[in-house]
This record gives C-alpha cells, sequence and structure tokens, in this order.
C-alpha cells in the first residue's frame, strides 16, 4: 500500500462535495423536525382544506402511500448532484418519511401500513436475489468465506464498542446504547432482546430512574439513529469503491468474470441469458435437387450419409414439407439444409444441385435449450457419435457437469446428469431430447409458481425456528432463510434444469424491484413519526452522532481490511460490508452502481453470522452498562 492509495478517498470526498451533502441533509432534516414539532399542537386545527383532504386520504388507504412513496421516490432516486444520488431505495425511503412524518406532525394523523405487506416483498426480494446470484454463491463461500467471516466480526464488534464506550464518553442514560445498537444495525429485533432483559430482571433502574424510563431511551435511540442509520448506509456503501479511487461498473465485470457469470464462457444452466442464440459456425442455404443418386431418398436416410447438413425443409411448387415428416426427395425439389459453412461452401453445388433463392426453404426458426441427460444408450458416449446418431439439425453449444463448463470435444464423454445445450429448430431439440430422456429447457417468459411458494414456505420455516440460549434468541431470520432457499434452488437449477421450473429474467428482475421497494415504503410509514417522538433538546443531536458514527465506520473498516490487505474484488466486498451491516437496500445500492448483480455474492455469509452476534451484544449491553 502506498501514500497516494491512501489520499485517494479523501480527494474523492472534496471533489465530490460528499460534506456539503452530508451536512446539507443533516440541516434539512433537524430544521423539518423543529418545524413539524411546532407545528404539532395545531394538529386538530389543520386537518381541513385541501391538504388535509389528501393526507387524510393517504392514512387511510395505506397503498396509495405505499405506491405514492415508489412513484416519487424513484426519480428522486435518480436525480444527481455532484455525481452523487441517493438511488431508487433510499429515494423512496426519503419520500415515505417525509410522508408519512408531515401526516403525524401536521395533522395527527398515523399511516398503518400492513407489516405482513412489508414481510411478504422483503421474503420475496431475497429469493429473487437468491435465485440471482446462487450459481456463484457457492463458489464465492469457497473462495472469500473465512474472509466475508472476518469482515462480519469486524462490523458488528466495532459497531458494539463504539456505542457502548461512546454512550458512556457522552453520558447517555440506561437503555439509549441497546437503541443506538438496534438502530444503527438496521435490525429491530435488538430491541426486543434489549426489553427482554429487561423484563427477566437482568436489569436494575438505577436510582431516579424507572424501568419504563429505560424502555423509551431504548425507543429513542432506535428510532432516531434508524432512519439516518438507514439512509446513509446506502450512500457509504454504494460510492465505497468510487471512493477508493475504483471503477464499480469494472469491478462488477470482473467479479462476474472471476465467479463465471461472463466472460467468453456460456451462461450456466438456467441463469439469465442460456438461451442466447449467439454466433454460431452453421448457416441455412437452399438447393434445387438436381442429381439423380437423391431421388428417392428420404430425410433421414441423407442425415447418416451426410452428418454435418441436416435437410430442415423440402419446397415442392406450392407446398412446404417439414423434415419432420422425413420426406423422399424428388428431382426438381428446393431444399434447405443446416450445417458447417465450410461444408455447405465445399460441397452444397457438386452434391445437391444450383444454390436457389427460396426463403420458404430457409425460414427455419432457431432455438436454443438445455437437455439434462437421463439413462439412455447414449450415455457414456461421445460427442462425436452422438452427434451422427440423434443429433439431426441440431449444434451442440455447451456442456456443463456439475454445474461447470466442459470443452465440447469430439472425443468428449458425456455421462448420466451431464447438460448439453444445443441450438436447433423446435423439433430438431424435442426429438434429440426424447432420445437422450430428458426434456428440453428454454428460457421463457413462464414462472414455476409452484417452486416459487415452495422456496418461500422452506425459507420462512428454517428461518423462523429460533433456539433460545440463556435468554437470548438465535435465529436464522424469515428474509435470509428466503435467500439461502433461493441459492439453493437455483444452484440445483444449474445441475439440473428441470429442477424448480422456468423463470424468466424480468419475472425475477420485477420480484427483486418491487420487493425491496415495498418493503422500504412499510418500513418509511413505521418510523416516520418515531422521529418527531424521539426529539428531545441536545440528546437527540448525541444520539444521531453516535448513531452514525457506529452505522458508517464498522463496515468502513471492514472495508479498509478486504480492499488494501486481502485484496478482494470491490464488487463482492461492498456487498459482504452491506451484509456485515444488515442492510439489504445498501447491497442493492451497491448492485446499481456496479451495474452488476454481484456484490449479492459477498451478502449472505456476514448477513447471517451478525444478525445472530448483534442480537447477543444487544443483550450484553444492557446487562453491563
Amino acid at each position: 500500500m502506498n501514500i497516494g492509495q491512501i489520499g485517494r478517498p479523501f480527494t474523492w470526498v472534496r471533489s465530490k462535495g460528499w460534506v456539503q451533502l452530508f451536512t446539507l441533509l443533516c440541516v434539512t432534516f433537524f430544521s423539518h423536525l423543529a418545524l413539524a414539532e411546532s407545528l404539532e399542537s395545531q394538529a386538530a386545527q389543520d386537518a381541513s382544506g385541501v391538504f388535509g383532504f389528501l393526507f387524510s386520504y393517504i392514512a387511510h388507504n395505506p397503498f396509495v402511500f405505499l405506491f405514492l412513496s415508489i412513484a416519487i421516490g424513484y426519480p428522486l432516486g435518480k436525480v444527481t448532484i455532484k455525481g452523487i444520488n441517493l438511488g431508487s431505495t433510499a429515494g423512496t425511503l426519503v419520500v415515505g418519511v417525509a410522508i408519512a412524518l408531515t401526516a403525524f406532525s401536521v395533522y395527527g394523523l398515523h399511516i398503518n401500513a400492513p407489516g405482513l405487506v412489508s414481510d411478504i416483498f422483503l421474503m420475496m426480494f431475497m429469493y429473487a436475489i437468491g435465485m440471482k446470484v446462487g450459481p456463484q454463491f457457492f463458489s464465492g463461500l469457497a473462495r472469500g468465506g473465512l474472509d466475508f467471516v472476518v469482515i462480519g466480526l469486524i462490523v458488528v464488534f466495532s459497531n458494539f464498542l463504539i456505542v457502548f464506550f461512546g454512550s458512556k464518553l457522552l453520558d447517555l442514560a440506561p437503555g439509549y446504547a441497546a437503541g443506538i445498537i438496534s438502530g444503527s444495525y438496521t435490525v429491530t429485533a435488538v430491541m426486543g432482546v434489549a426489553q427482554s432483559a429487561i423484563d427477566s430482571g437482568a436489569v436494575k433502574a438505577p436510582a431516579g430512574m424507572t424501568l419504563d424510563q429505560i424502555s423509551a431511551n431504548i425507543a429513542a435511540g432506535y428510532a432516531i439513529s434508524y432512519i439516518l442509520s438507514s439512509v446513509f448506509i446506502i450512500l457509504l456503501i454504494k460510492y465505497l469503491p468510487a471512493m477508493f479511487g475504483v471503477d464499480p461498473v469494472k469491478a462488477g465485470k470482473d467479479a462476474e468474470a472471476e465467479f463465471g457469470a461472463g466472460g467468453d464462457t456460456e451462461a450456466l444452466p438456467s441463469t439469465n441469458g442460456f438461451s442466447n442464440l449467439g454466433v454460431l459456425p452453421l448457416d441455412i442455404r437452399a438447393y434445387r435437387v438436381d442429381h439423380q443418386e437423391l431421388v428417392g431418398q428420404n430425410v433421414e436416410t441423407l442425415f447418416h450419409r451426410y452428418p454435418h447438413a441436416a435437410i430442415l425443409k423440402v419446397v415442392r411448387g406450392d407446398e412446404v414439407i417439414d423434415s419432420a415428416d422425413n420426406p423422399q426427395l424428388q428431382l426438381g425439389d428446393i431444399i434447405g439444409i443446416r450445417g458447417d459453412y465450410h461444408v455447405l461452401i465445399e460441397g452444397g453445388e457438386s452434391t445437391v444441385g444450383v444454390e436457389v433463392d427460396e426463403p420458404r426453404a430457409r425460414n427455419v426458426d432457431i432455438e436454443v435449450a438445455d437437455i439434462h441427460l437421463g439413462k439412455s444408450a447414449y450415455t457414456g458416449k461421445t460427442i462425436e457419435d452422438i452427434s451422427k446418431e440423434v443429433g439431426f439439425g441440431i449444434y451442440m453449444k455447451a456442456l456443463f457437469r456439475q454445474g461447470h463448463q466442459l470443452p465440447i470435444l469430439p472425443q468428449t464423454v458425456v455421462e448420466v446428469g451431464d447438460v448439453i445445450r444445443v441450438a436447433g429448430s423446435d423439433w430438431c431439440v424435442q426429438q434429440t431430447a426424447k432420445k437422450l430422456n430428458s426434456n428440453p429447457i428454454v428460457e421463457s417468459t413462464l414462472t414455476e409458481t409452484f417452486y416459487l411458494a415452495l422456496s418461500l414456505l422452506i425459507g420462512y420455516v428454517c428461518g423462523h425456528l429460533s433456539v433460545t440460549l440463556g435468554g437470548i434468541p438465535f435465529a436464522l431470520g424469515t428474509s435470509a432463510g428466503c435467500m439461502l432457499t433461493g441459492i439453493v434452488f437455483s444452484f440445483l437449477r444449474t445441475r439440473n434444469p428441470a429442477f424448480g421450473g422456468p423463470m424468466s429474467e424480468g419475472a425475477r428482475s420485477f420480484l427483486q424491484d418491487i420487493g425491496l421497494s415495498l418493503f422500504v415504503a412499510v418500513l418509511a410509514a413505521t418510523v416516520g413519526p418515531k422521529i418527531l417522538a424521539s426529539f428531545q433538546g441536545i440528546v437527540v443531536i448525541k444520539i444521531a452522532g453516535l448513531g452514525l458514527v457506529a452505522a458508517l465506520l464498522p463496515p468502513l473498516l471492514a472495508w479498509i481490511y478486504g480492499f488494501y490487505f486481502r485484496k478482494m474484488n470491490p464488487a463482492i466486498l461492498a456487498g459482504a460490508c452491506a451484509g456485515g451491516r444488515n442492510s439489504t437496500p445498501a447491497m442493492k445500492g451497491a448492485q446499481d452502481e456496479c451495474q452488476s448483480d454481484m456484490p449479492a455474492v459477498g451478502y449472505p455469509v456476514p448477513y447471517a453470522l451478525t444478525s445472530m452476534i448483534v442480537l447477543v451484544l444487544g443483550y450484553l449491553t444492557m446487562v453491563l452498562y
């Protein structure tokens, strides 16, 4: 590491105006709080008029609130100031909080967005992410599992130390520290653990305080630090690569190539783009049958004689005959032949006849499909043998074994369980798959709802299971459970494309975007009014400052470890830092900035580890403070 590298983050801060933006947002935020508090006493009188009617309508129709927040938040998040923007997630959160806070402070209205909506769409989002990164997750775990664990430990323990000793230094009353840990870590469950410490008798109220006051302090510390942490962690994780002089888009592409999601290799079975046709060394050309020796021969017989050239169409006058009918050729027929360029160029006219311009003979739709080999007479044979015996009209593009691409050479032997990617007409693909005792899988707009429901069910149940040790509940969490089942299902589909059913990339992407947006909108409705209730003099400044430091410094330390000492890919590292901070929106911000889904590869391990450890530390904070 050299001095120039150390200086780059600070150069970026100055050039991009990060400090100015931070100051502006903070001033605007607290000015709004002060104004809202002054208007609270007028709420009863102000619930009339046009705006009163609008906010009353929104409060009584949570559906309108949710989609209004998204409709305004999405374009707001794209507004760029000196190269910086909030992003769609933070934009939705800010707009939702502003609407909920105004409704409560000015008109005395609560927006009760159903928590069930939040739970459902968060789990769908996590499942969609798991389906996307599943094939890369296990390779990422094998390559960087220990680093992901270390990153999680750095984030969670530094957060605890900053909050615990910072609260002591700022002379905050008991309860605030646990609330700040919960809010700065954006893990609401820490509040429950802290309250359980009070209910169990493990916490004693100091002189002059009651246990109810300690509980109120927990809520205040949580509410103030939560909203600030939720917004600024997205900005930090999103711009970490750029702050350290890294091109985030290039980092995303490098990660895709490194983990087998890009480059010149074929996409893994059942992953986005596996049905792309690409450039093939084949062509379809039309010839008139002029040679007498072809007359009376059927299409199937001629394929076995010329395995590198298959007749797909026969045009006889006004009649167009498909190769599936295995017609016999007649003199003067015009036939559409699909084969290697050099075969058609060298032997087309000498073997068949004059090449002609007949679109009907060349009008053949080509599709790409994955065929999972079942037990058949053709397993154990070479690619060359299979091509000659059952490969009528198809081109074998790729071969996969246990999720890894193998060289598809003439002497490569196929085994039961292999996946062969073929390109050809629908009839040719179907016929080949049938002979290989399988069904072809193609990309489509269909989504297998059964597997979606099954995966979410398994993920929820596994994530909901909890083990209590010493009064502290340990659980994976339902959202993490759904993400892991998505990862497993996606991983298994690369081994057998028939498992999990088809899922179009459009459907998966929609689940990902709408799932997180609605989750954040519901969150905004919940925490908006609490911001005002927690605003009490100078203590709010202490909580806000300590909460921001505890939220942002730990992932920055983890980044320094991964970037300078472990030389991790910045896109993967950004996702790991977001996972260590338990911030799914921050991971989405990193994905947007990198223009890649690869940050999600580093997310699950630190997320799962820290989501349990932070509960233990929250409990200890209450007992030790």
